[in-house]
């Protein structure tokens, strides 16, 4: 079989580097002989570290597309256009496809798996979901027997290594930003990342895959960790037992879904709580298996060209496997509004030491109907600002916020006050 490789980055000159490497070995596992025909790319001309016969190196993808020996056609350069019209082509002309593309996957799902039935082809899409972690196929697949209760994952990288740096190193959230950002880890504008648009995109195919529902991002609610200070973690840590981590959540209880972004306290006996650095963790509940962890090296070269050639050699066996991602029977009967989420909350906020302020804070909470777990006040400077850490009992999100918006409105309160689901 031929395969057709778009995109010669950092990614597609790992899929080179596993063809020269492991050729022999993906021929013995498959029974038959997968060839990198040609790799399309805008620059053939950087060294990109591998070998490669420049005979097979082109600017063209219609070299790709057009080309009725080659069976598989590999996307790898991210992003909506072209990629989606390189795809949709490929779909079109009869080839089998694989990518990592998240992204693309997240907006057009519905119109790439319905040109991939029309044609009679696959798609295949592992990389797009944790690296090398191989989440998506054990959803599709090996936990194909489970109705899939819960999936709780870490899945950013970048926003997990400076959570992790804040915790370990005592840093603040912008000294651990530039350290990612000069490590590599983190991107010159890091914003998909640390606002929690990546993992947003991630949540999706997750959910697709687990509960068989398609949530667009603009119907998600997310947040991520750039309001987040060193303090904030260090209470969470020394006085709560939990890790503060950037959690996808999609959770199905009597088929309504709870599906969301945004960073939560992991107490430290949840095994999501260890997942450090740049690693992913993805934690799923089906009925029967109980809990089951995956955890790995969710982005990178080498790790995320495994999956892509590991999507190859699987099209390379069962070329004929229909396509049907996802439970295939309708799970969920509605998505739960994010104001009706409930959960125990995490709670600082920065208020004027003085007679009476505690009081006007708790009042607000009263009048919401929340009940208060516990509250601290960090130092007593009269007259200067200093943090208040408040736990509440379970609440409503909608009654969170209210209480929120009324106390930020108190002239002592100063600053944005924060505030954390607790897992």
């Amino acid at each position: 079989m031929n395969v057709g490789l778009i995109g010669f980055g950092t990614i597609g000159a790992g899929v080179v580097e596993i063809f020269n490497t492991n050729h022999d070995l993906i021929r013995e596992k498959t029974g038959k002989d997968l060839k990198l025909k040609r790799v399309v790319d805008l620059d053939i001309e950087t060294d990109r570290g591998v070998e490669i016969d420049p005979e097979i190196l082109s600017t063209d993808a219609d070299d790709i597309l057009n080309d009725p020996e080659i069976d598989i056609v590999i996307e790898l350069i991210g992003g909506y256009e072209p990629a989606r019209s390189f795809i949709l082509r490929a779909l079109e002309n009869g080839k089998h496809v694989v990518t990592a593309n998240k992204a693309l996957l997240a907006r057009y799902w519905d119109e790439i798996m319905a040109a991939a039935r029309e044609n009679g082809v696959r798609i295949a899409f592992e990389a797009s979901v944790g690296g090398g972690i191989p989440v998506l196929r054990a959803l599709n697949e090996s936990l194909a027997a489970n109705r899939i209760k819960s999936i709780y994952g870490i899945i950013n990288g970048t926003a997990n290594y400076i959570l992790t740096r804040m915790a370990s190193e005592g840093m603040e959230f912008d000294d651990a930003l530039r350290e990612a950002q000069r490590l590599g880890y983190a991107e010159r504008d890091p914003t998909f990342d640390i606002e929690g648009h990546d993992t947003a995109q991630k949540l999706i195919i997750l959910a697709l895959l687990g509960f068989g529902v398609y949530v667009p991002e603009e119907d998600l609610h997310v947040e991520g960790i750039s309001k987040i200070r060193r303090d904030d973690i260090e209470y969470a840590n020394n006085e709560l037992g939990c890790s503060v981590k950037l959690l996808a959540t999609a959770s199905l209880d009597d088929g309504e879904l709870e599906m969301g972004v945004m960073p939560f306290l992991v107490p430290h006996e949840h095994l999501l709580s260890s997942v450090n650095g740049v690693f992913n963790g993805i934690y799923i509940t089906g009925d029967f298996t109980g809990p089951v962890m995956f955890y790995g090296k969710g982005a990178g070269r080498r790790a995320t060209a495994s999956a892509v050639v590991a999507d190859c050699m699987d099209i390379a066996l069962n070329p004929e496997s229909p396509l049907q991602p996802g439970p295939g029977v309708r799970m969920v009967e509605s998505i739960r509004e994010f104001r009706e989420t409930r959960s125990r909350y995490y709670i600082r906020l920065d208020a004027v030491d003085r007679p009476g302020v505690l009081h006007e804070i708790a009042g607000a909470f009263s009048r919401h109907e929340i009940s208060i777990e516990s509250v601290t006040q960090k130092g007593a400077l009269e007259g200067k600002s200093v943090p208040i850490y408040i736990v509440t009992h379970e609440a409503a999100e909608g009654d969170i916020q209210s209480a929120i918006r009324e106390i930020s409105e108190i002239q002592w309160v100063t600053g944005e006050p924060v505030r954390l689901k607790i897992l």
